[in-house]
């Protein structure tokens, strides 16, 4: 049977960076109260347009679903605001989701109090003021890529792809793990998540480690996530505990090799920069200049 993993860069470790960051992504998956109770408005216009007639009736079922539709779209354009917040190299998101959910919103209102006999003005009043309050709650998406300045535009390009495929094998991984209704199982996968994320950070904030890290995050994370979905396809159809074992096991060694590399980029960065820091102490001595250290105060 694997032993848990519990050496300094173990989630339950004394690591602080780790365990920030898994503060950080729990609370990036949470797009708050506000967005979820946009769900309820179309199943009031739908239960509320039953007794109107035929005519009202389809026209509100047709309003409930485009305000549905918008409540989805809003829920997932604040998971991806929230992603893109989180990350110091990111690209703008391709579908503006929080803007069509504004302008659904605004359509679907506007459908809404037309089929209480508003006319085709007043309706289109209030539509126009649901989206402005929309904007006003939630407001746009991010319009912008987001880069880190003295890296080049290229660089970072390779970054926010490598990225992006990593976040995408892991939330493959969380969403077959997910399917299995095993707390247990979804804690691991989520404690390797937290290790394989620190190492994404570290990435984004120096995409000069992307050569050392560009294995891992790409064909290690692709292995574990085709590993898991193989797991969870045999485990639904038997609950084989050796299979079980072994999936754990993998999970163990993969958040000890990625924790070991991150370390290992880490302390090169540290290298550099104390290098870099002699090389300018250096150059300023030749100038004139002498740097008082501690030790010589």
């Amino acid at each position: 049977m694997a032993k848990r993993f519990g050496g300094e860069f173990s989630p339950n470790g004394t690591n602080t960076s780790t365990q920030t960051s898994a503060i950080d992504e729990r609370r990036l998956r949470k797009p708050g109260a506000r967005a979820k109770l946009l769900f309820l408005p179309p199943l009031v216009l739908a239960i509320t347009s039953l007794n109107n007639g035929p005519a009202a009736l389809v026209a509100g079922l047709i309003g409930a679903a485009i305000l549905t539709l918008a409540a989805w779209l809003l829920h997932e354009g604040l998971e991806a605001e929230a992603e893109y917040n989180a990350r110091k190299v990111a690209r703008r998101p391709a579908l503006p989701r929080k803007m069509l959910a504004t302008a659904l919103t605004g359509v679907g209102i506007a459908i809404a109090a037309y089929t209480g006999d508003n006319g085709i003005l007043g309706s289109a009043l209030y539509g126009i003021a649901a989206a402005g309050l929309h904007v006003a709650s939630f407001g746009i998406d991010p319009m912008k890529d987001k880069r880190i300045e003295g890296i080049d535009t290229f660089q970072q390009d390779r970054v926010a792809r490598v990225v992006d495929e990593a976040e995408a094998h892991l939330e493959t991984m969380k969403a077959q793990i997910a399917a299995l209704s095993d707390r247990h199982l979804t804690d691991r996968v989520s404690d390797f998540q937290i290790i394989a994320r620190r190492m994404i950070r570290t990435v984004e904030e120096d995409p000069r480690d992307l050569t050392g890290a560009r294995k891992f995050l790409g064909v290690y994370l692709m292995g574990a996530r085709d590993a898991t979905v193989k797991f969870v396809d045999l485990y639904k159809r038997k609950h084989d505990a050796e299979a079980r074992a072994k999936y754990e096991a993998l999970l163990v060694d993969l958040e000890q090799n990625f924790a070991a590399r991150t370390e290992k980029m880490l302390l090169d960065d540290r290298s550099d920069m104390d290098i870099e820091i002699n090389v300018l102490r250096d150059r300023l001595q030749r100038e004139g200049v002498h740097l008082k250290t501690k030790g010589n105060e």
